[in-house]
């Protein structure tokens, strides 16, 4: 590479540049959805219970601001709750059963067949055993959502190391400990952000799913059953949008916390190039 090239990729410009190339086409792809919306919502009067106009979505959702952003306080609360202990579950049986090779493969196997299973469906249970407006009945269906694909990823990531690497610590006459901490885990990052950023959005899910089946009425899940049985369904669009929202904004935000703690992983350059 010649140093001008060097240059002009190192420069302050061209990381601005290249956040640009990243984004604007996701910008107006979403303009041109959008438009597109509007204008055959118009066209064709297409009745607001079938799908109501974006204008008329953001309309509602200035006109009840306050209500929906507080709604999405506990919504919030109950997803990050139910991420963190779907992650921290997932990550400990995953660390537990590379220590037993052996009994992966059949554990993995039954935790993928156990997750084709409709998770949702247990929101009544877990109503039943918390209570409707316990937030641990929402923050419960989230955990198991994530907890499985956090399991199978996290699993492969700690055991799918070089040879290499471990003959080199088992020369160096390393623990299993400091071989979990120092060579596993670190192979297994990659792996568990994967499966964060699928878990975070499947949290959401998860979590407005359940507060349908019941939960506090400041929900936002609840807010857009309510909303809908009115019937007011550019209202209910709009907590649609703001959840919606929420997914992307932890999909966002695991991405990031991906690059902050892997900025040596060559997948984070690929994607830069």
């Amino acid at each position: 590479m010649s140093t001008a090239r060097l240059a002009r990729d190192t420069s302050p410009g061209a990381g601005a540049r290249s956040a640009v190339g990243r984004f604007l086409p996701v910008v107006l792809t979403a303009l041109v959805i959008i438009g597109s919306w509007q204008v055959l919502v118009m066209v064709f009067d297409v009745p607001s219970f079938i799908v109501p106009a974006p204008a008329d979505i953001s309309s509602a959702f200035r006109a009840e601001f306050g209500t929906i952003m507080s709604a999405s306080v506990v919504t919030v609360q109950e997803v990050l709750l139910g991420l963190v202990l779907g992650a921290v579950a997932g990550v400990m049986v995953a660390l537990a059963l590379s220590r037993f090779p052996g009994v992966s493969a059949p554990v993995l196997t039954a935790a993928v067949v156990i997750n084709c299973a409709p998770i949702v469906a247990l929101a009544p249970i877990f109503n039943n055993w918390f209570g409707v407006t316990n937030p641990m009945s929402k923050a419960g269906v989230a955990a198991v959502m994530v907890f499985f694909p956090v399991l199978v990823n996290t699993t492969r990531g700690l055991l799918q190391v070089s040879p290499l690497h471990l003959e080199i610590m088992q020369s160096l006459a390393a623990q299993p400990r400091q071989v979990a901490l120092m060579l596993r885990l670190p192979n297994a990052l990659p792996y568990l952000f994967n499966a964060l950023k699928l878990g975070s959005t499947l949290a959401v899910i998860g979590v407005i799913v359940t507060e349908y089946f019941g939960g506090p009425s400041n929900a936002l899940g609840v807010y857009i059953a309510y909303q809908a049985a009115l019937p007011r369904f550019e209202f209910a669009w709009a907590g649609i949008a703001v959840a919606s929202a929420l997914g992307l904004l932890l999909f966002g935000v695991t991405s990031l916390l991906e690059r902050l703690l892997m900025p040596w992983h060559e997948s984070l350059h690929d994607s830069d190039s």
